[in-house]
């Protein structure tokens, strides 16, 4: 399995304590959906795409997603939370092939 790179975006950068935030997860994936053919060899590119990302924070899930091929390349998954004070935020996602990847941010709020 590829180490594939992601990134977790929390807007607005500053906030307090029971703020509701913006959390865009962003990360670098194929999104094939078993219908585009390689260029040289003419042969179809095999499915491969993200199915499944769930957002989970402080371990108390705040959303899970299901995905299917027909998003784009590079996708960016978004939802929004409640800010309960420190801790650990975490997204997993995985593919229709077995891959899970996981990002973890820690939450500090403040003031």
């Amino acid at each position: 399995m590829e180490k594939r790179k992601s990134l977790i975006k929390i807007k607005p950068k500053r906030f307090k304590d029971g703020e509701i935030v913006k959390v865009s997860f962003m990360v670098m994936h194929p999104m094939d959906t078993g219908m585009g053919k390689d260029k040289k060899t003419k042969k179809l590119i095999p499915a491969k795409y993200i199915n499944s990302v769930k957002f989970v924070y402080n371990g108390k899930e705040i959303t899970n997603m299901t995905v299917w091929e027909s998003l784009s390349v590079n996708p960016v998954f978004t939802t929004y939370m409640k800010i309960t004070g420190k801790g650990k935020l975490t997204v997993t996602y995985t593919d229709n092939t077995g891959e899970v990847h996981e990002k973890t941010k820690k939450i500090k709020p403040k003031g």
